[in-house]
């Protein structure tokens, strides 16, 4: 027996990707600023001698995103900016990314640096251009939603990380994305998914569990069904997709929008 894929699940599948759309235009926002002040008029204020400097951007990404992680009901627990290796000239090698001070996602718990290991000579030095969030995005050109994973460099948790490109002249000089705990998502999500009526699972591009109405799929194992990596393949290259398509054992497989995520609704 097949899902029909009915009104409801389609209204689902809308407000999963009015959940994720704002974080992917917030930081998209971020890019923009940043992409003004490293290329526009007011560069020197970044650069000074001519070339850019983690000294002088370091503040302006601070500014740019304390206020969205310190923000009462806020989805996300990280962000800043991570820049192409060689392109600041005090640090070859950097991350300007700051986490909220609390897993409890309440406001005023204070912000806090994420503390990094940038000098590759150290054992402890970990290059970051070989992740996906970085990997991806450097190679489409294009905003990327990594995950869920467990984040051992920022969170030790189960995480979503959305990442984007910042170019300047037309060369990556950097990312700037933010980091959104799993469990948050959950709570978000699992309530909205719950009301189509049928078993569901809310996974990423490459098939990982985001949220589930099964407790017997947790979050972030692969949801092996036949066929399911196939239909899911236009969202990992970034295509868009509106309409559903049907698996062999009668799942369907519902697109959220631009977000890369898809819902699975099963008999």
């Amino acid at each position: 027996m097949s899902v029909d894929v009915d009104v409801t699940a389609e209204h689902i599948t809308r407000r999963i990707a009015s959940t994720i759309d704002p974080v992917f235009a917030m930081i998209e926002g971020w890019r923009d600023v940043l992409e003004r002040e490293l290329a526009g008029p007011y560069a020197g204020a970044l650069t000074g001698d001519g070339e850019p400097t983690a000294e002088r951007l370091d503040p302006v990404v601070a500014a740019l995103v304390s206020g969205e992680l310190d923000r009462e009901g806020s989805l996300i627990t990280g962000a800043g900016f991570v820049a192409a290796p060689g392109f600041l000239a005090d640090a070859p090698w950097h991350l300007a990314w700051w986490l909220s001070g609390s897993n409890t996602f309440g406001p005023g718990s204070g912000l806090r640096r994420l503390s990094t290991v940038d000098d590759p000579d150290s054992e402890q030095f970990r290059d970051y251009t070989t992740l996906e969030w970085w990997r991806v995005p450097a190679r489409t050109g294009t905003r990327h939603l990594t995950g869920p994973y467990v984040d051992y460099l920022c969170t030790d948790d189960y995480t979503v990380t959305i990442t984007t490109p910042v170019r300047v002249a037309g060369e990556m000089v950097g990312l700037v994305g933010t980091d959104l705990y799993v469990a948050r998502l959950e709570q978000v999500l699992l309530p909205v998914i719950r009301e189509s009526g049928h078993p569901c699972t809310l996974v990423n591009a490459s098939g990982r569990i985001v949220a589930s109405t099964d407790a017997r799929r947790p979050t972030g194992a692969l949801l092996r069904l036949e066929g399911l990596s196939e239909a899911l393949a236009p969202l990992r290259d970034a295509v868009t997709v509106t309409d559903a398509a049907s698996l062999p054992g009668g799942e369907a497989v519902v697109p959220c929008g631009d977000t890369s995520l898809a819902l699975v609704l099963e008999a």
